[in-house]
């Protein structure tokens, strides 16, 4: 559960890969399957035997049809997107402001954009988050405020016979952890089903924070969904899961999708093995229960010591906010304190503990060894400096800090 840093100093860490490693560190059921997979190889250059075996685990705990394999969320998102356009016939993809699908120049827009290039709150501009991508490439990806159903549909209709898909993370989290409203994801699925395009759901990080991702927990299906990080803890996989038909022409001189490492051996039997040993039913529940004891004790320590703020938590992962009001969109956590942000990570990492990710726009992940001695360890560590986070909240760019 703890990492040492190169002076030797131990830590206990509630990053964890940034929500990679639910099984914490070096699991042994993960270890034993990968030695025993060594000994037979870690890429063929043919699908494995057990290949289907995997995908099979995926459709039936996520309630998809198809599946596809690669090795990073980057390469699941970029190929989600290339294939709903060629199944839609159209060229518009949809995403929403502050959300992270990867660094590739389809999605690399809107990610994290400054005030004076972002544009109206409700039209916001597509700004390339990175130099090196063309400006014709950034304009056929639309970006909408999330948690605005009716800004998103606006903006939908507009390009509605052109626009091949919409994309989002059901729980955006490149802006710490911010919750969809009551009926957005439902709107959002309404709003493809009249418009002909498909929905999109990114779960790298959600689909392992429940135990049948986002998707399950808010009860909307996706037309196709990405997943990554956890599903083969601390070793590289994503896939592309999808219903009926979706995946029918994927395939050479059709819609590509190649990759030498696409469902590797070694990748596949630590799915496999997460599956089965790591990410069940039961040990998601009781990592629930931990994150959610975590969440109370955050929300009580802040209280108590008057501070201004707020905690977002579900499943095994949340995060706090130094704020006077609740984050809903990039633009209001723009307004999150950076300064106490990061003065609440090195406090903590001064004592012993990394709370989560480097940033106001990251969170914490429960892994399957937290224990309840670990979640009172981090809360203690949270009241012993909890008195140097007060203070009025400092408006302003978020750029510098995340």
């Amino acid at each position: 559960m703890n990492l040492w840093d190169a002076d030797g100093n131990e830590y206990l860490d509630f990053n964890m890969g940034f929500g990679a490693l639910q099984s914490g560190h070096a699991h042994p059921k993960i270890v034993q399957a990968q030695r025993e997979q060594l000994d037979h190889g870690t890429v063929y250059g043919y699908e494995w035997e057990k290949a289907p075996d995997a995908a099979e685990q995926i459709c039936q705990r996520y309630d998809m049809a198809q599946v596809r394999f690669s090795s990073t969320g980057l390469e699941a998102t970029h190929h989600a997107s290339r294939i709903a356009r060629a199944v839609t016939g159209r060229k518009f993809l949809l995403k929403f402001e502050g959300t992270y699908h990867g660094s590739h120049d389809t999605l690399l827009v809107g990610v994290k954009p400054r005030t004076e290039l972002a544009g109206p709150s409700k039209t916001p501009n597509s700004v390339p988050a990175s130099q090196g991508i063309l400006p014709e490439s950034a304009s056929h990806t639309l970006v909408a405020p999330f948690n605005d159903l009716e800004a998103t549909r606006a903006i939908a209709k507009a390009h509605g016979k052109e626009l091949a898909a919409i994309i989002t993370e059901p729980i955006p989290m490149n802006m710490g952890f911010v919750m969809p409203e009551p009926g957005f994801l439902p709107g959002l699925r309404e709003l493809c089903d009249e418009l002909g395009a498909l929905l999109i759901f990114d779960e790298i990080k959600t689909g392992t924070k429940f135990y049948r991702g986002a998707t399950g927990r808010f009860h909307v299906r996706p037309d196709m969904m990405t997943l990554g990080k956890s599903i083969a803890c601390g070793v590289p996989i994503s896939a592309i899961a999808a219903v009926p038909g979706v995946l029918d022409n994927v395939g050479p001189r059709k819609i590509s999708h190649a990759g030498t490492y696409n469902s590797n051996p070694l990748a596949l039997t630590t799915c496999l093995a997460t599956f089965k040993n790591i990410l069940t039913e039961e040990n998601l529940t009781r990592s629930a229960r931990l994150c959610e004891s975590l969440a109370k004790g955050y929300t009580e320590i802040l209280h108590d010591h008057g501070v201004t703020g707020s905690v977002s938590a579900d499943g095994v992962s949340g995060s706090v906010y130094f704020s006077d009001h609740p984050v809903r969109d990039w633009r209001t956590f723009l307004t999150v304190d950076g300064e106490r942000s990061m003065i609440y990570f090195y406090s903590a990492l001064n004592r012993g503990l990394i709370p989560g990710g480097t940033g106001p726009d990251e969170q914490w992940t429960v892994s399957v060894v937290h224990t309840k001695a670990h979640v009172d360890q981090h809360l203690e560590v949270l009241s012993s400096f909890a008195d140097q986070l007060k203070g009025a909240p400092q408006v302003g760019e978020m750029d510098e800090a995340v």
